[in-house]
This record gives C-alpha cells, structure tokens and sequence, in this order.
C-alpha cells in the first residue's frame, strides 16, 4: 500500500509541472499585454491621433457651431486628454445668451458640446430691427430682425435694466394664449409710477398697467373682455382696480371684476 501510494505520487508530479508551466505562460501573457497596452496609450497620447477630430455642439440657436467652438477654445490642436470640462463649460457661460453648458469626450478623439440657451422672451423694436430680449434680461444688439417676429410682444422705449428685468419676469409668468394675444408694451413712466406700461392687445383694445402687479392682473384679461361689449373697444386700467374706459366717449367708465 505505500509503494502504490508513492508511485501515484511520482505519476502526478508531471501534471503539476504542466499546470505551473501553463499559469507562468497565462502570466507572462497578461505582463505583456498590459506592458504594449500601456506602451500603446502612452504613444497615443503624445501623438497627433490624440488630437480633437470632431467636435459637435448641440442646442444651440442664438449662436452657431463656429462661434461656439471659438469661444470653448477648444481646436483640432486639442489634446483630448488635456481638456478640462469644467473650465470649458465656464468660457461657454461667460456668453450671456448661454445658461448651461456641458462638454463630453468621446474616445478617441469626438468631443460633443451641449448648450441650452437662455429663451427668448419678447423683442423690442428700435429703428427698422427688433432685437431679441432673453429671460435674463438682456438685449441681443446683434441678433436684430428685420421682420416682426410671430407671437411675441414687441416692446417700445425698454433699456437694460430693473424695468426690462421686471417685465421680463412678469411675461414668464402669463400663460401662452395671454402673451401671445399682446402686440405691443410700451414702457410708459410716470412722475407716481416708474413702472407704468401701456400695452395694445391683438383684439384692439389697450391696457394701462403697473409692472408691479401685471402679470397678477392680466391674467383676468380673458375674464375681463369677456364683460364688455365686443363691439365697444377702449382702455382697460389695471393699475389699481379693474376700469373699462370707452374710445368713443373717453369718459364712460364701467368697472370690471
């Protein structure tokens, strides 16, 4: 029974050497693979293959892909290892039409911007050109138009500003079939109100307001028109109640709820 023992013993010791020969071999395989891998990443990125090919902007429609791409500063002589998101989302912000920017790398050498833009809000007119107004309140100088721009209000006498500011916010809040049915906003200050407006409806009549309580107002206007003789057009003040003042007469007034 020991000699036998002993002999299946010497029968296995071949085996063993094969297994360990075969795992040194998987080893060495492994060692060399990731050795030419890294060999490989480290030649890719010092060469020209790690050079920004492609870059793709998404989302934008005040700006176009090659003012974007300028501003982003990002080139074909980009490594694509090297680019910092942040810090390029950062110089796409620094635009003012731009509210969110984020950059993304696709390997090996696609980088893809995303921008949302701030929305436009109304236009104002100045000379023969309406100029965009954004949410924030700016006025795109160099994006003017030279045709009226479909449902949105035109505003008249409007600068950069807490007024500007203040009526944009008062828009965002109407509801679409509102603003929509406003053709004009004129920034109409008085000694008692520096924020007065006087508007002209698509339906002819006209709305005297204060920007500190437009929107809470207006949003009755469907309401309002609806108590008042069609046929009857005239001025509706909304800066403390709610008064109906006839074109024809100029002096008939009919409180409206």
């Amino acid at each position: 029974m020991e000699k036998g023992k002993i002999v299946a013993l010497e029968d296995r010791i071949p085996k063993l050497k094969e297994q360990r020969r075969r795992k040194a071999n998987r080893r060495l395989v492994l060692l060399l693979i990731l050795f030419f891998t890294m060999i490989g990443v480290i030649a890719y990125s010092q060469s020209p293959l790690s050079h920004v090919k492609t870059i793709t902007i998404k989302g934008n429609g005040v700006y176009s892909a090659e003012e974007l791409v300028r501003q982003s500063g990002l080139s074909n002589n980009t490594n694509i290892w090297k680019i910092k998101k942040d810090e390029t989302a950062a110089r796409l912000k620094r635009l003012s039409e731009i509210k969110v920017a984020n950059i993304k790398v696709q390997w090996p050498n696609t980088v893809i911007i995303q921008v949302k833009e701030h929305k436009r809000i109304a236009y104002l007119k100045q000379a023969n050109n309406f100029l965009p107004i954004m949410e924030n309140g700016k006025i795109l100088k160099k994006r003017a138009a030279k045709k009226i721009p479909v449902n949105s209000p035109i505003l008249f006498e409007f600068k950069e500003g807490a007024a500007l500011n203040q009526m944009v916010k008062e828009l965002e809040k109407l509801p679409s079939e509102i603003s929509n049915s406003i053709s004009e906003i004129h920034y109409t200050p008085k000694k008692t109100d520096k924020y007065h407006i006087s508007l002209f409806m698509n339906d002819g009549f006209e709305v005297s307001a204060t920007l500190r309580s437009f929107s809470e107002k207006m949003v009755h206007y469907p309401s309002i028109i609806s108590q008042i003789d069609p046929n009857k057009k005239g001025i509706i003040d909304l800066e403390v109640g709610s008064y109906f003042k006839a074109f024809e007469t100029e002096v008939e007034e009919k409180e409206v709820e």
